[in-house]
């Protein structure tokens, strides 16, 4: 067992990269710290302790906050989303007719975390485990990498597939956008004003539901 700049033992794998980003972990979920304040708090260097925040950051194992505070990352989210997210989109297929998923980025691709198939044999089919590349600008793309707008939702009308088109809106964890889900259909089954005004609403009220999971997980 190590210890920490404040005399308490720390968890030790024995592995010190490791150790260190789990005592990171640890400190942080008992409050937000900057990475100066986490240096003195574990007897790290101050380029150190920058080094390994901002590493963490990328990897979303942290998040920084506006006043440069670090809370623990939406990777740590995944799970209880995942689970939350079945009876979400199960009602929200149900209602729409349409293939509904939850989207998280993987660096510059976004994963498919969850999908509840629409049961109509002409459907948008993407089983879960998918890479997509951020490029490809479909409407959860655009969640996931785009400044929300004000109606809170993407839509993609043959964008990346032809025929088929889509309306996406962000779950947020804290500031952050860490998902994105998804209603997807054939543009031959959409109303002429779009998927957006089709099933916008519905879509953004189901990613208001997941971030009340997030909330209190």
């Amino acid at each position: 067992m190590g210890e920490d700049g404040s005399g308490k033992a720390l968890r030790s794998a024995g592995v010190g990269v490791l150790d260190r980003v789990v005592a990171i972990l640890d400190a942080v979920e008992t409050r937000p710290m900057g990475a100066s304040e986490l240096a003195r708090h574990l007897g790290l260097s101050v380029p150190t302790a920058h080094r390994l925040a901002q590493a963490m950051v990328g990897h979303g194992l942290l998040l920084r906050d506006a006043e440069g505070r670090h809370h623990i990352g939406h990777r740590f989210a995944s799970t209880a989303l995942a689970s939350a997210s079945h009876p979400v989109l199960d009602e929200l297929r149900d209602r729409t007719g349409e293939t509904a998923q939850v989207w998280v980025r993987r660096g510059e691709f976004r994963l498919c975390l969850t999908c509840a198939e629409s049961p109509s044999e002409l459907r948008a089919s993407l089983p879960v485990g998918t890479l997509l590349p951020l490029a490809d600008k479909g409407s959860a793309a655009e969640v996931l990498t785009a400044e929300q707008p004000g109606n809170g939702w993407f839509e993609s009308v043959s964008k990346r597939t032809p025929g088929l088109c889509s309306v996406s809106a962000g779950v947020h964890y804290g500031a952050e956008v860490v998902a994105a889900v998804c209603v997807a259909g054939p543009v031959s089954r959409v109303a002429p004003e779009g998927p957006g005004a089709q099933w916008g609403e519905l879509v953004v009220a189901a990613a208001r539901r997941l971030e009340e999971v997030l909330q209190y997980r």
